[in-house]
């Protein structure tokens, strides 16, 4: 019994004496409080209503906290300005950060108005502009040279992609015009089997259009793949690089509204001499009156599109005219090979007409259809255009032999060549750094020389070429 009333004494003593902690601590004596006194409670006569009113309604804001700690007075604002509390490194960093803009603002001031100045040759060759088409205000100026400067992003990565025409290299009498051709859907395509997957396929007769049409233009592949992977496409369509003179690869096109676009403009020849085959629209967007566009192939192993544009394109190449974009446009939005066959056979039968009515004294050539008169000095009924594109054939005939009688020669030389260019390959980044300085790694002596040709070989001279039509030529008419 002792024991249960010495314990509820002490519990009753804890609880007093936390009480009294968690009230707020008495004000000081020499604290004076202006407000009043709290009146005294009321008299209330009954002991149980006396009871309920002195007994307070506890809150959340009436009972009292437990956080023995006093307020900090940092936390307490005192009104004064945060200008005044700076220390003085923050007035100079602050000092500092506003003689930096100023600095930076005066100097995007000056380099606006440099932007702005006048136009050089040099800049103006670059950008291929002249000072009757450059823009002549200063603020025109300076939004050409600001938007100049993002355009390393969508413009090709050379202002010249192929490498200046000399007579040397390019007798005037030799190969005058340029050929573009596409290689996706064009040339090759993907196809899938169940027994090999993917697989890369030929167009038929590409090989024949390759070799023949090379010996009137100057074979150009430009394509939107990148050169990782169209170069052993190439490589197998080409193995000897006798038809392809020059690659152009997606790092060569341009970016336009988000379309891969071949711009002409970039190749450093003369445009009236280009001709672009392709089977995208979209990709022709910049120049469409050099363009052909053709149906892209799908895999059809009977197809015979390609091929059949050989006749077209040959006799542009052969006639000559001034200027081929007339003659793309007369034939835009048409079946070309069609069309084409419909106005060779015209132009044979009219020039067939003639001889026999002249016996072979006079002939009018396969270029009437064309616009273009002439004179043929034959007495069969052969045009032009038969006649150049049976040495062309010939020739195509003695090329392939020339191939395949020196097939082991070329190669060797093949092999030798990827010797070299793997001996020469870099094999850590001080030697790539040195290659792209145009130092390359020096050949290593144990590589054997190339091998020397067979007794007798040569290149296959080409045939005389007969008199082009002296005519002036114009271009076909739309029908």
């Amino acid at each position: 019994m002792f024991s249960v009333v010495s314990r509820s004494v002490g519990r009753r003593v804890l609880v007093q004496s936390t009480r009294c902690m968690a009230q707020k601590p008495p004000k000081s004596a020499g604290s004076v409080s202006s407000s009043p006194p709290p009146p005294p409670p009321a008299q209330n006569s009954d002991p149980k209503e006396s009871e309920q009113i002195e007994q307070p309604v506890l809150t959340r804001s009436s009972v009292p906290s437990l956080d023995f700690s006093p307020p900090d007075p940092a936390e307490q604002r005192t009104g004064a300005s945060s200008r005044d509390n700076l220390s003085s490194a923050d007035r100079q960093r602050r000092a500092f950060a506003r003689v930096a803009f100023g600095l930076f603002t005066l100097g995007f001031g000056l380099h606006v108005a440099y932007m702005g100045r006048e136009w050089e040759q040099e800049e103006l060759q670059e950008k291929k502009l002249t000072l009757e088409n450059a823009p002549a205000g200063r603020w025109e100026r300076t939004k050409n040279r600001y938007s100049g400067m993002f355009s390393y992003f969508s413009d090709p990565v050379m202002t010249e992609l192929l490498p200046p025409r000399t007579a040397a290299q390019y007798p005037p009498s030799s190969k005058p015009y340029t050929l573009l051709i596409s290689v996706d859907d064009l040339l090759v395509t993907s196809t899938w089997d169940r027994q090999h997957g993917w697989r890369t396929a030929k167009r038929p007769g590409v090989d024949y259009f390759l070799a023949y049409i090379s010996q009137f233009y100057e074979v150009v592949v430009f394509t939107t793949q990148y050169s990782y992977t169209a170069m052993p496409i190439l490589d197998k369509l080409d193995r000897y690089n006798f038809y392809i003179e020059h690659r152009l690869f997606r790092e060569h096109t341009r970016s336009q509204n988000g379309e891969v676009v071949k711009d002409l403009s970039y190749l450093n020849r003369d445009l009236s001499k280009v001709i672009l085959l392709d089977t995208h629209t979209e990709h022709a967007v910049t120049h469409p009156e050099n363009a052909v566009i053709i149906p892209g192939w799908k895999g059809d192993p009977k197809d015979n599109g390609l091929v059949a544009m050989i006749p077209f394109l040959e006799s542009i190449a052969i006639y000559k005219p001034a200027d081929v974009r007339p003659i793309l446009t007369a034939y835009n939005g048409k079946n070309i090979p069609l069309e084409y066959a419909k106005r060779e056979t015209e132009g044979k039968q009219k020039h067939i007409e003639n001889w026999k009515q002249n016996k072979g004294s006079t002939s009018n050539s396969f270029g009437g259809f064309f616009g273009v008169a002439s004179r043929s000095t034959q007495n069969a009924p052969l045009t032009y255009l038969e006649q150049k594109r049976k040495e062309a054939q010939q020739q195509y005939l003695e090329e392939q032999a020339h191939i395949a009688k020196n097939k082991d020669y070329l190669e060797s030389l093949l092999k030798h060549e990827q010797d070299v260019m793997a001996a020469q390959a870099p094999s850590n980044i001080w030697e790539m750094i040195d290659t792209i300085r145009g130092n390359p790694k020096a050949l290593d002596a144990n590589i054997p020389p190339p091998p020397p040709p067979p007794p007798g070989m040569g290149f296959v001279v080409p045939p005389p070429q007969l008199p082009a039509p002296a005519q002036t030529q114009t271009p076909p008419k739309s029908s």
